[in-house]
Parts: structure tokens; C-alpha cells; sequence
């Protein structure tokens, strides 16, 4: 997966490559092999050890593609994935296929938390139509195409399915 710290005008790309049970994970940042050691982990954070060196992260608030804490008393950003935006706007009818393609559509499953357009708005290619959340992450569904908002089928509160048509944009 692709991450990217605020401030840093760099990407790392990060995974695990081996785990060794007990909490003991071979992980690989960029072209790198670190040894990690997780010992506690909640919803509050986590402690580990990286290449013999002890490290404490407490989350502090995670929303879209960003995850917001603080390692060893250091306060830094965290986006997950650099390209998530471009990845929810593809798989909610952003890319078609040589015909116009009016439905928008959820990329993911989850509640939604605002609506940020009315039946009869014009909006543009790009515009935040509305936003859900999933897994605690917020995620703004945004616009495939300029248009106006028909038939919108979504309600405050309402649980959609990935794939369900949010709105038709005509």
C-alpha cells in the first residue's frame, strides 16, 4: 500500500512480508526489510519495536484516505493511500466504458453521514455528492460527470450497499 507523510514530499510503499507469529512481523518500506515486534495494540494506539528500537503511536482521528497521531511525541499525518480519491471516483462511475454513464454509484459499503447536493443541483465532475463512512473512515463520493442531480435515492442516516446507485446524473 501506498503511504505518504505530511510535509514529506515522499511516498513509501509498505507491507509485511513475513509473519512470524507472536507479533513478530518482517515488513518491507520501499526497498527495505525492518523487523517489528508489536506488544500492545487497542483502539488508543499501539507499541511496537522496529529494528530493535521501542516506538509508541497513539491514534488520534482517522477520516478518508488520512489517519492523524502521534509517534514517539511527534504529531504526523498519515495518508494511507495517495491515490484513494482517484480509486472511489473510478469504481463510482467515473471511468466509462464509450457510453454516458448516468448512475452514481457507492464504491464501498456504509452509512451515510451528509448529503451535500439536492435533487435538481448542478454540480460538476468532482463535486462531493454526499459522504459516507465505513470502518470509522469518511469517504466522500464525488461527481462522475458534470450534470444535474436526478432521482436522488439516498436518505441522512441510510445504510448503502457497494454498488447501490446513489443518484442519476443527467
Amino acid at each position: 500500500m501506498d503511504y505518504k507523510i505530511s510535509d514529506i514530499e515522499k511516498n513509501f510503499d509498505g507491507k509485511i512480508i513475513e509473519n512470524n507469529g507472536n507479533n513478530d512481523y518482517v515488513i518491507k518500506i520501499d526497498d527495505r526489510e525492518h523487523q517489528l515486534r508489536i506488544l500492545t495494540m487497542d483502539s488508543k494506539g499501539i507499541e511496537f519495536i522496529l529494528d530493535q528500537k521501542y516506538h509508541k503511536a497513539k491514534y488520534l482521528s482517522t477520516l478518508t484516505n488520512e489517519m492523524n497521531m502521534v509517534i514517539d511525541n511527534v504529531p504526523i499525518t498519515l495518508n494511507m493511500n495517495t491515490h484513494f480519491d482517484k480509486i472511489v471516483y473510478k469504481n463510482s462511475g467515473g471511468v466509462g466504458s464509450g457510453g454516458v454513464q448516468t448512475a452514481l454509484k457507492s464504491q464501498i459499503p456504509g452509512k451515510v453521514v451528509s448529503i451535500a447536493v439536492n435533487e435538481g443541483d448542478s454540480v460538476k465532475k468532482g463535486d462531493v455528492v454526499c459522504t459516507l463512512e465505513s470502518m470509522k473512515m469518511q469517504v466522500a463520493v464525488k461527481a462522475h460527470k458534470d450534470g444535474v442531480v436526478k432521482n436522488l435515492k439516498i436518505k441522512p442516516t441510510a445504510t448503502v450497499a457497494k454498488g447501490d446507485i446513489i443518484a442519476d446524473l443527467e
